[in-house]
């Protein structure tokens, strides 16, 4: 299994994506500042995996700060958290995952415990794992919405990169493959950093699975020609009402999607879900450099001094959306009450 980020001897160790799909080789964080660059540069990147590095890049810079007095450590850790945060605005992951190893923080100090920073290590580590046994049960329940023979179009990278291992729309389709069902995908290239172009295509290749690589713009066509029976894509932010925040592009295939009457499926752990965003339209999104447009690789594309819009991430409304999975089951419409059934502890279908 790809892993994407892991712990080791006191360091963080990333897969760098940046570097795919020409050579795999893996970076080594010693301090949590260089988890912050690897976020904001896409070394890695996928909110779950953005999410875990939040984490682990806490905990990293939790072993340099003195443990006493304790209420010195916390507003030292909060303020590193709070560091950690402004790497990337969209993604829901990354501000769960501080969350939680504030909220470890807070309760090893209020028991008193002395082996802090161990506390907070380990915290991290359960983050990861659970992200990959998250992704299995996501995997596991998704499948069941994948026929045998189907053509599955993906967009961008929600693989095992994109998460701590495994995936979440992949993994959905990893569950289907190893639950012996044939499937084909099409991947679009995903522009302008061609996630799916130099990721997705490459774990599928890894992974044996069928697949096709297409250019953004033949999704449609090859909707309005029939080749395309669902879209399963992941998410990075998910309001109340079910709107979600996707890489860009992810609208114009759900729109598509609905004309054609293909079903259009997100794959995204609860952690993805904001309930405090009543609707897609409070979901902050990214507008990145436009040396992504007008450059790949560095080789520019565009005349210069051109002006770019580029934001990194859209809208796709609640209606267009016709189920969402994740690791307590398939939400269905209306999602305002699914969401609210999971919050409550019960299990969706």
């Amino acid at each position: 299994m790809i892993r994407t980020i892991i712990w080791k001897n006191n360091a963080v160790v990333l897969i760098d994506q940046n570097a795919l799909p020409l050579t795999e080789r893996y970076i080594t964080c010693h301090h949590y500042s260089e988890v912050i660059s690897a976020i904001k540069d896409l070394t890695v990147r996928g909110a779950p995996a953005i999410g875990v590095a939040a984490a682990m890049a806490a905990a990293l810079g939790a072993t340099a700060l003195p443990v006493k007095p304790a209420e010195l450590f916390r507003q030292s850790f909060y303020k590193i958290c709070d560091e950690i945060a402004q790497s990337r605005p969209t993604a829901r992951n990354l501000f769960w995952a501080l969350e939680r190893m504030k909220k470890c923080l807070d309760e090893a100090i209020a028991s008193g415990k002395e082996k802090i920073v161990p506390e907070l290590v380990a915290q991290a580590k359960r983050i990861g794992a659970e992200d990959i046994a998250n992704n299995r049960q996501m995997g596991k329940k998704g499948s069941t919405l994948i026929a045998d023979g189907d053509n599955i179009l993906t967009h961008c990278n929600a693989g095992a990169l994109a998460t701590a291992g495994y995936g979440t729309a992949l993994g959905v389709l990893r569950a289907a493959r190893e639950q012996g069902k044939k499937i084909h995908v099409y991947v679009d290239e995903t522009r302008p950093v061609l996630q799916g172009a130099r990721l997705t295509a490459w774990e599928l290749k890894k992974e044996k699975i069928p697949a096709t690589l297409i250019t953004d713009n033949m999704a449609g066509f090859l909707m309005q020609q029939g080749k395309i029976d669902k879209i399963i894509v992941g998410a990075d932010r998910i309001a109340a009402n079910g709107d979600a925040a996707n890489k860009i592009g992810t609208y114009s295939l759900a729109v598509l999607a609905y004309v054609h009457n293909i079903p259009f499926y997100i794959a995204a752990p609860l952690s993805t879900i904001d309930t405090s965003l009543k609707t897609g339209l409070e979901i902050p999104i990214e507008e990145r450099s436009g040396k992504e447009v007008t450059n790949f690789r560095n080789v520019q594309t565009a005349p210069d001094g051109m002006k770019v819009y580029n934001p990194a991430f859209d809208i796709t409304p609640a209606k267009f959306v016709s189920a969402i999975i994740t690791e307590k089951g398939i939400l269905t419409k209306p999602y305002l009450r699914s969401i609210r059934t999971l919050e409550k502890g019960q299990t969706a279908r």
